[in-house]
């Protein structure tokens, strides 16, 4: 997948506010794909990460996983047992309002990870959260079914497949 965020905006400049927004600049990025795009499915949880294995577990072919974490910098939402079974099952990348563990094994999966920091502790796992809802941080409101891009200078949440 050949494309650039900065390239997205050029292009789509008169929806940029509309139906394509800009995500803050909060992330960082963990996983070996450095670049993904795909069908957004959400998640809304805190600190339990029971619905991320759930979620994962399924095909993901041609989605992105957005997890509203809550901004929590206590625990860890995804490791990297959960990064492997998402590559496995196709998923194209995760964003995580949150934190992330097993960095360093992350950094070589086939697999786009943003998140907001790294916490070495396992989430609590009582099986609590919201599937497919719309979820708002870093300026955006997350749509399941809408698409997301995502690349070494951001993220961007559009309307409809602009690729």
């Amino acid at each position: 997948m050949t494309f650039k965020t900065a390239d997205l905006c050029d292009a789509h400049e008169a929806e940029l506010g509309k139906t394509l927004r800009v995500v803050a600049p909060m992330f960082q990025s963990y996983g070996g794909k450095p670049r993904f795009s795909g069908e957004i499915v959400t998640l809304k949880i805190f600190e339990d990460n029971s619905l991320v294995r759930e979620t994962l577990a399924q095909n993901g072919q041609g989605k992105a996983l957005v997890i509203d974490g809550g901004g929590s910098l206590r625990c860890a939402l995804v490791g990297d047992q959960l990064a492997i079974l998402a590559a496995k099952n196709g998923w194209a990348g995760i964003v995580v309002y949150g934190c992330i563990r097993d960095s360093g094994d992350i950094a070589g999966i086939d697999l786009g990870i943003r998140a907001l920091n790294t916490h070495p502790q396992k989430s609590i796992k009582k099986g609590v959260g919201e599937r497919n809802i719309a979820i708002t941080f870093g300026g955006v409101t997350f749509h399941p079914g809408q698409w997301l891009y995502a690349d070494e200078d951001g993220v961007l949440v559009a309307s409809q497949a602009l690729l």
